[in-house]
């Protein structure tokens, strides 16, 4: 067939590298496409994509092209090369390269990495792997070369792999850069009071970090975000980074925790998001006025005098810190500080001393968040003791001469009854000979002390008393009295004297005495004449004084009575006897009408009620309210006792029969056929106080017979009682787990409610609606919420909806990728997808032995592999809805390289003459024009990509199919490729 042939796809001046996909047509059918996603991150501008395919002789003549597609957003640009024939059958020499993985690189600043450089010269004279780097250990063959560099710490380094061939020297250059993660995050210390209104610096550092330009620093206020900023765009070799902020402070900031928050994303070059943040620190915010408190003291204080002190200071923030300093000149006071809003007020009480007296200073102080506001008053602490008053007889009898004396101990002038004394200092004086008339007398004497250019004053009062012998006169004792009975009085007859004197009024038979000044009531019996004597020691009077009694009318209970109870159709009376002097005159008016009730009337309904009786004579009137009560016998109501009622299950509403009737009706209802034979109704109680019967979980419909009686009577009434229900789903009625399966007919939930009336179900998908289908799809699990309805209410149910499907082998993978010596170690793994999961089995070629399996079979492992581990091994995945197998063939032989797989004549092509036996792992599916890019990157082998046949095709790697029914489908055709990927 000849040899194989290279196409090699030059896509340049790419940006975004990652949005392109590079497609290789031969003619209009697809052969081969690759998404360039792998390389997003990187700073790529060109790339070369090379293809190996075996000759084949319908290739001749046919036009290759490649195609480069970029969808960014929607936007579609597509870009074709010019098309490429193959020629004529005719020895062709490959051309030879180096190559060198991985090619770009990201390591965190410290750590390891191997690379892997290698060539396709069959005999290459001499190769090699240059870099600054510390080199720990080197792996090689006849055509590559294995180094791990240890202890990256560059920013950033470009490794070069070269090769010498046929007298010239092939390279491949790579890219390695590192990263450190921010775990140094400080926010530098905040001031320890801030004035709100005042901007304040936030800074902070990240020393290391990097690269810069995928760090983003944010200050935060607690959680929320004050500023963001990323250093994208940066040079990828800047380490570091310094955010700094100006803030402006806010009341709400006091006691806030500000800090920052590092973020290290290496998300677009594969790797993770590393966070980490500062130490909060907490900032303190004040306000302090500018003006001083406002401080309210006396401006004089007496010696041994308390004055009341205030302290008072707004617009302070936090109030709670302020601190308060409150003096009287040497003497510190302990105020009581209250706090209101954004006020402070501090009181105490200042205690003048004797040592203190003269000047002094009055002194309020604020403090706030390292700085204070002062207030200073000045006050004069003085003594003023008060003056002195004496009498020469302070009980002097009648015709005695008194002398008043009025005296200060200070420099104080005194003035004694608005006479002045001769100069400051002395006393003044009075005197005068006593009568009846002064006693009890009071004399006033005035002091008066000039202090801080204030005149103060100061007084005493005295009281003389002059004894002398009792006075009865008319003023005070009248000669007759008349007094109302009933009401409570105060009976006096007072005399003047000197010890007050004592009176006594009695009858001069002795049969009555009147209790004077003491309050009691007023009877008829005490009618009649009185000898009042007034005595003291001075002497004694006596007068003679006549009581005269008048009382009202008065109505009791016997000549009428407070309630009164009248039957319905009787004829009855309202009359009421009243007692008093005169007889008084009694009438009765109901109450709200006019009209006087008179004479014989029949009793009605209407005349229940209170009604007003009134007794007048000369002395007065006296009033009376009579109840009257009319009862009847019992009446039903189609309002209050409907003829037909409705009872909905689980409404806790009970039938509601009130009856009309007084004394008030007992009313029972009783079945009378059907199911309710014999059964009690149960009724809601009239009273809303009234203690409810049991309400019933179910109840039998049909006919009550409900009967009301008291003691004028009884009625029945007959009552048709249906019964409905609300809707009620439940576990039986709609299960809260259904399953599908994905392929079947669409179908709805299988959900169905209770209830009387019929309830009506719906049901639909919570979040994104289902769409119409005919089929299940795995689409369709997820959430539903089913909604019962009928005319008594709503019952919802969530219903969580499980799709099962058959298994497929998603992937199939050797590890390590290329294959095994003798004697090495390697490793299968086979993941599946299936709903229930899918049980793992393995098919080995026969005489493998130590094959090890992992608890769910889902990895294979050999430990010392030999020659009879190599062949194919098959993976399969069951579960209840079907079986699907792929297989992978394994080679143990010498020495790594790479291989190409040869198609319709099923032989293997050598790279190079001389070379060792190749093996590989390859781990896709040759599936008919499909490819998968993922396990080539990790396999770095040759992939069969439009089918496998009977003899090259299932040995060039792994193969896929589905077992529904016990038999293997087998991907068929005639066309196998082989195709080498380097990177660009």
């Amino acid at each position: 067939m000849g040899s194989d042939y290279t196409l090699r796809c030059h896509v340049t001046h790419v940006f975004p590298v990652g949005f392109f996909v590079v497609t290789l047509r031969r003619g209009g059918r697809v052969i081969y496409s690759e998404s360039l996603e792998r390389f997003t991150g990187l700073d790529l501008a060109n790339v070369t994509l090379t293809y190996l395919l075996p000759s084949r002789p319908g290739d001749f003549g046919q036009p290759f092209t490649c195609h480069a597609r970029l969808n960014l957003d929607g936007l579609v640009v597509l870009s074709s090369s010019a098309p490429v024939t193959l020629p004529v059958p005719a020895v062709t020499q490959e051309p030879f390269w180096a190559d060198l993985q991985p090619r770009v690189a990201l390591v965190e600043r410290g750590g390891s990495l191997w690379l892997n450089c290698s060539t396709n010269c069959p005999r290459p004279e001499r190769g090699g792997l240059e870099t600054s780097l510390r080199r720990n250990g080197t792996q090689k063959g006849l055509r590559w070369l294995a180094r791990q560099l240890v202890d990256i710490r560059e920013p950033e380094t470009q490794p070069v792999c070269f090769f010498r061939c046929a007298r010239r020297t092939l390279q491949a250059r790579g890219l390695i850069r590192t990263f450190q993660r921010p775990d140094r995050v400080e926010l530098v210390p905040l001031p320890a009071w801030q004035p709100v209104g005042e901007n304040f610096t936030l800074s902070c550092r990240v020393p290391g970090a990097g690269p810069r330009g995928s760090l983003t620093l944010t200050l935060l206020r607690g959680t929320q975000e004050l500023i963001r900023r990323s250093f994208a765009g940066e040079s990828p070799r800047a380490r570091g980074a310094v955010l700094t902020a100006t803030v402006l402070a806010r009341r709400e900031d006091h006691g806030a925790n500000f800090s920052c928050r590092a973020e290290l994303d290496l998300r677009p070059h594969g790797l993770g998001l590393f966070e980490n943040s500062s130490a909060p620190r907490e900032l303190r915010t004040f306000t302090l006025p500018p003006e001083p408190p406002r401080l309210t003291a006396p401006r004089l204080l007496e010696v041994g005098s308390e004055g009341p002190v205030s302290c008072v200071i707004d617009g302070l923030f936090p109030v709670s810190e302020a601190g308060v300093y409150l003096a009287l000149g040497d003497q510190r006071l302990s105020p009581d500080v209250t706090l209101e809003g954004d006020a402070l007020m501090a009181t105490t009480t200042a205690t003048a001393s004797a040592e203190q007296e003269g000047a002094r200073q009055l002194v309020c102080n604020v403090t706030l968040g390292g700085e204070s506001r002062e207030t200073r008053e000045n006050v004069t602490v003085y003594s003023f003791p008060e003056p002195h008053l004496t009498l020469s007889e302070p009980n002097a009898p009648e015709g005695t001469i008194v002398t008043v004396t009025c005296a200060a101990e200070t420099q104080a002038l005194v003035t004694l009854e608005g006479i002045p004394a001769a100069a400051p200092g002395q006393p003044a004086q009075l005197q005068l000979n006593a009568t009846e008339y002064d006693d009890r007398r009071g004399f006033f004497c005035d002091a008066t002390l000039e202090v801080d250019g204030e005149t103060l004053s100061k007084n005493e009062s005295v009281e003389l008393r002059v004894l002398y012998a009792p006075r009865l006169d008319d003023s005070d004792c009248p000669r007759s009295w008349t007094w109302p009975e009933g009401p409570e009085q105060t009976l006096r007859c007072d005399a003047r004297g000197n010890p007050q004197p004592s009176v006594h009024c009695a009858r001069p038979d002795g049969a009555a005495v009147l209790a004077l000044g003491l309050l009691g009531p007023v009877t008829r019996a005490l009618a009649g004449t009185y000898r009042c004597t007034a005595t003291n020691d001075q002497g004694q009077a006596v007068k003679d004084v006549t009581l005269t009694v008048e009382y009202a009318p008065a109505l009791d209970s016997v000549g009428c009575p407070e309630r009164i109870t009248w039957l319905e159709g009787t004829e009855v009376s309202l009359s009421c006897v009243a007692l008093g002097v005169p007889p008084p005159n009694v009438s009765c008016v109901r109450f709200g009408g006019a009209e006087v009730i008179e004479g014989l009337m029949r009793v009605a309904r209407e005349h229940a009620g209170t009604y007003r009786c009134e007794a007048t004579n000369a002395r007065g009137s006296a009033a009376k309210n009579v109840a009257v009560t009319v009862e009847y016998g019992p009446r039903f109501e189609e309002v209050s006792c409907p003829s037909n009622w409705t009872w909905v299950e689980g409404s806790g509403r009970l039938f509601s029969c009130e009856v009309a009737g007084k004394p008030q009706p007992s009313v029972e209802c009783v079945g009378s056929g059907g199911t309710s034979e014999g059964v009690l109704l149960p009724l809601a109680p009239p009273d809303p106080g009234s203690r409810a019967p049991r309400i019933p979980s179910d109840l039998a419909p049909g006919t009550y017979i409900c009967n009301a009686t008291n003691r004028h009577g009884s009625m029945v009434k007959m009552v048709t009682v249906s019964a409905e229900s609300p809707p009620q789903m439940d576990e039986s009625t709609c299960p809260s787990h259904q399953s599908w399966l994905e392929g079947a007919e669409a179908a709805a939930l299988a959900c169905s409610a209770r209830g009387r009336p019929s309830p009506q179900v719906s049901c639909s998908r919570e979040g994104a609606p289902r769409p119409q289908r005919l089929r299940v799809s795995r689409e369709d699990a997820g959430t539903y919420r089913c909604l019962a309805t009928n005319a008594h209410g709503t019952d919802a149910r969530i219903i969580t909806v499980g799709v099962e499907y058959r298994p497929v082998v998603a992937e199939l993978a050797a590890s390590p990728p290329g294959g095994v010596r003798p004697g090495g170690n390697f490793t299968l793994t086979c993941r599946a997808e299936a709903w229930p999961p899918a049980q793992i089995s393995w098919r080995a070629p026969p005489g493998a032995l130590n094959i090890g399996l992992s608890s769910n079979n889902s990895t294979l492992s050999v430990a010392g592999a030999m020659g009879s581990h190599g062949g194919e091994y098959e993976c399969a995945a069951t579960n209840a809805h079907g079986r699907h197998t792929r297989r992978i063939t394994v080679r143990v032989a010498g020495p790594w390289l790479w291989v190409a797989v040869g198609g319709a004549a099923g032989g293997a092509a050598l790279l190079a003459a001389g070379a060792g036996l190749a093996f590989y792992v390859q781990s896709t599916a040759c599936k008919k024009g499909e490819y998968n890019v993922q396990e080539a990157e990790s396999s770095g082998e040759a992939v069969c990509l439009n089918g496998a046949g009977a003899g090259a095709g299932r040995d060039a790697g792994a193969e896929g199919g589905s077992e529904a029914a016990g038999t293997s489908e087998v991907p068929a055709g005639g066309e196998v490729f082989a195709i080498q990927l380097p990177s660009a």
